[in-house]
């Protein structure tokens, strides 16, 4: 078994303590799809049960660390720790909808003076449903559970399948995305939409994805993803090629051996945009 430093115990512990109600109640959303009213409200209350237990269990044994949450937003702490970002319910829609394809993202952010974002040391994504539970410390490699993962080996663009999220109401540049869509479709072997960043960062890290792209996250959906996939030897960087990737809310995710063709791609759909 790898031995697990302490920070990576914590946040497990604390995502599988949050993993048992979220389990109960998406078995019980998927009983009130059939109801007038609709799962809708329950969803929200999951979010914020899971939030909750996470943010108790992370505050017990970080008292002075601050936390940068989806539904409960910025808890301020010691400004000279690190502080927690968390999604306790990654994947909502897939939750509200019956399908079991959602996780909860836990980060350990550093500061760094003088930035507005700092260095995310730890994470962890964990799927509740399947328990799998993928996690990365800065010099230590990306893991599942004890086995070590790596990026998939994959060169050629026609064997590779790539992750992608798509603009929705309210929600990303639909016309930026649909010609990115027709750049890269046509050299690949599929793409897939399934509806939880953090998931889709984990699998790319696993080599289940040979690579992703999306705009328009938050920080809370790809903190801990963006470890996984560097700790597993994978590439991040914004649409253009640069490390602006959360200033300009663009994230495009690959292994080393289609991250110049997919840049590439990616940039000629920017330019017909």
């Amino acid at each position: 078994m790898v031995a697990h430093f302490g920070l990576i115990t914590v946040m497990d512990r604390a995502a599988r303590k949050a993993a048992p109600r979220l389990r109960r109640d998406f078995n019980e959303v998927q009983q009130l799809q059939v109801s007038r009213k609709g799962p809708a409200d329950f969803v929200s209350m999951a979010d914020k049960r899971a939030e909750q237990t996470l943010y108790e269990e992370l505050k017990k044994a970080r008292p002075d660390w601050g936390f940068v949450m989806e539904e409960g937003g910025v808890i301020e702490g010691d400004p000279t720790k690190p502080r927690w970002i968390i999604d306790p319910l990654d994947g909502t829609t897939n939750f509200l909808h019956g399908i079991p394809h959602f996780a909860i993202s836990i980060a350990v952010e550093e500061p760094r003076a003088g930035k507005e974002h700092g260095e995310i040391t730890q994470a962890l994504v964990y799927q509740p449903l399947t328990d799998e539970s993928f996690w990365a410390e800065k010099g230590r490699g990306t893991w599942l559970q004890d086995r070590r993962l790596r990026v998939s080996a994959r060169r050629e663009l026609s064997e590779a399948l790539i992750a992608t999220g798509i603009p929705f109401l309210g929600h990303g540049d639909f016309r930026q995305w649909t010609s990115i869509f027709a750049s890269v479709a046509p050299e690949v072997a599929g793409i897939r939409r399934f509806g939880a960043a953090s998931l889709d960062l984990a699998w790319v890290a696993a080599g289940r994805f040979d690579a992703f792209w999306e705009s328009d996250l938050k920080i809370w959906d790809v903190a801990a993803g963006i470890l996984l996939v560097k700790e597993a030897g994978g590439f991040v960087s914004d649409f253009r090629g640069g490390d602006r990737f959360h200033e300009r809310n663009e994230y495009l995710v690959t292994n080393d051996g289609l991250a110049t063709r997919m840049h590439k791609l990616v940039a000629q759909g920017l330019k017909a945009a």
